[in-house]
């Protein structure tokens, strides 16, 4: 159950637009928080397309915040599998801003972004219930 494993390697990829209702400090900046949500939701599909199971999340391990989120923001988060135990699965995730708002040029004024911004990576531990 090492990298031998064919669950290394696995990624799961999600998308997401941050509503200007997350915005909770200045510049419509919004907590890291957001991101540590969206990481779980990933989380789960890795252990469903893994385990056929939710699976639970049981720490980090990790976590940088590399760069500021912001209110209009979409963001590409990724899981990839590192390492398969028993019961344990330990995953990578990267958070990076793929479009951002842009309110100096109007209200609803968007641009996709030329390179992604990563703005935050972590490394945590999964369970999944043993194998039946």
């Amino acid at each position: 159950m090492s990298e031998q494993d064919p669950r290394v390697g696995l990624s799961v990829t999600h998308r997401r637009y941050v509503p200007y209702s997350h915005a909770h400090y200045a510049g419509n900046l919004v907590d890291g928080a957001y991101a540590l949500g969206l990481f779980g939701d990933v989380a789960t599909e890795v252990c469903i397309r893994t385990d056929g199971d939710e699976g639970l999340f049981a720490s980090y391990s990790d976590v940088q915040f590399r760069a500021p989120m912001k209110a209009g923001d979409v963001l590409e988060v990724t899981a990839t599998v590192t390492r398969v135990g028993t019961r344990s699965r330990t995953i990578d995730f990267e958070a990076r801003v793929v479009c951002r708002g842009r309110p100096d040029r109007g209200e609803s004024a968007a641009e996709v972004l030329a390179e992604p911004v990563v703005a935050v990576t972590a490394t945590g531990t999964v369970v999944v219930p043993p194998a039946a």
